[in-house]
């Protein structure tokens, strides 16, 4: 009789314990951003003049203070929410349903940004030029936009894959030179944010890009055949945003279908050995850094095709910057960046309507951001607040999200 134990099968657990994680990794994100509501209301709160002189007499009548804060907050917060999501105030459906649209408008160049700093992250080198990248890809696709002449569908294509290649042509640069001499891609990206900038600033200056009888430096409006198209009538969100989702599905296929994005992967998790196994590691920075251009490009053509329409020196608006919270925000998951993107975009879509009808400064939606962020990084902390339990597998560290 043999006195060899039989091992378990052990084609059930991973699964199992995959399921946990995950909704361990989702029960904390949206505990982060509920912890983040509530210092953005102590902050609405605090900063509400009706609650600062019902608490002069606090000692007195404590409720007056308490029904002012609720007051105050609650008003903030449902005016955020019927500008982020469903006007209850609209007379018509389509009224209604406006804040959703903008909120995807908000979304669209978010969501592509977002995917443009994900994807290198999985490969261990870290995006912070989406901003510029952005940038050279909404130069490339106005010029073809307003100085090209093509018929209306031709060109609305020729216009996308000008900002497209731009944006991948900016984003080989760092991962060259990552590739070649090792060159920190954190300190090139952020240098050349800064030669986009003032390269958009020098060229809407010159004869090709300024609009003719204007001083100040703004493009000839992009022709009516390279403006993306409306899908939302009576709104502006465009075909942007089915751009981005479009990106968000091949960058979902490209990390976990791909041989391609097998390599991307191998590198993230150690470069060394992906090298002894037979990957080119210089090939591979060259690549994810110019597929992460090219989904920038998606950001800058949204911009400027869609939302603007027309290109000025602050066509990108930051947007690179807010790249990197959502892809933090995201764990540089493709379908985590979708929903922070989306987020997010409700945040600043909601920002606007709660500043207009309540008073309340548009900076508390950026100290929100901010907030969720910081506490997504330190899951610790949420624990210790919410009293959880270390799930099997959670969140200890934020840096394993990016290879998970």
């Amino acid at each position: 009789m043999s006195t060899t134990a039989e091992a378990p099968p052990l084609t059930a657990a991973p699964p199992v314990r995959d399921r946990r994680a995950w909704l361990d990794t989702a029960l904390l994100n949206v505990l982060a951003v509920v912890l983040a509501l509530a210092v953005g209301g102590v902050l609405i709160a605090v900063s509400d003049e009706d609650v600062r002189g019902a608490a002069s007499y606090f000692v007195a009548r404590p409720s007056d203070t308490l029904l002012a804060v609720a007051r105050s907050v609650g008003e903030a917060y449902a005016a955020l929410f019927r500008g982020a999501v469903l006007d209850t105030r609209a007379g018509d459906v389509a009224g209604a349903l406006q804040p959703l649209a903008d909120t995807l408008l908000f979304a669209t160049p978010l969501i592509a940004g977002g995917l443009a700093v994900a994807l290198p992250f999985r490969a261990g080198l870290f995006n912070i030029g989406a901003e510029g990248q952005i940038t050279m890809a909404a130069v490339g696709a106005a010029w073809v936009g307003f100085a090209v002449d093509l018929p209306p569908g031709i060109h609305l294509v020729a216009a996308i894959l000008a900002g497209l290649v731009a944006g991948a042509v900016w984003g080989a640069v760092p991962g060259l030179l990552k590739a070649t001499t090792g060159a920190h891609e954190v300190i090139t990206t952020i240098m050349l944010n800064y030669v986009a900038r003032f390269a958009l600033l020098y060229l809407l200056g010159t004869a090709a890009f300024q609009r003719p009888g204007r001083a100040d430096p703004i493009s000839p409006p992009i022709d009516s055949g390279a403006v993306l198209p409306v899908i939302v009538p009576g709104s502006r969100l465009n075909l942007g945003l089915l751009l981005a989702v479009a990106a968000a599905v091949l960058t979902w296929w490209l990390l976990s279908r791909s041989t391609v994005g097998f390599r991307f992967r191998a590198v993230g998790a150690n470069s060394e050995a992906a090298r002894t196994a037979g990957i080119s590691v210089p090939r591979v920075y060259v690549l994810v850094m110019v597929v992460a251009g090219g989904l920038a490009g998606i950001a800058g053509v949204s911009q400027v095709l869609g939302s603007e329409r027309v290109l000025t020196q602050g066509v990108s608006a930051g947007l690179g910057f807010d790249a990197i919270t959502v892809a933090l925000l995201g764990r540089a998951n493709p379908w985590g960046v979708l929903g922070a993107g989306v987020l997010f975009g409700a945040l600043n879509a909601g920002g606007i309507t709660m500043q207009a009808q309540t008073g309340t400064a548009l900076d508390i939606v950026t100290v929100i951001q901010a907030l969720i962020v910081l506490f997504i990084a330190a899951p610790i902390l949420v624990r210790a607040i919410f009293r959880l339990r270390r799930a099997g597998g959670g969140l200890g560290q934020l840096s394993k999200g990016w290879n998970g």
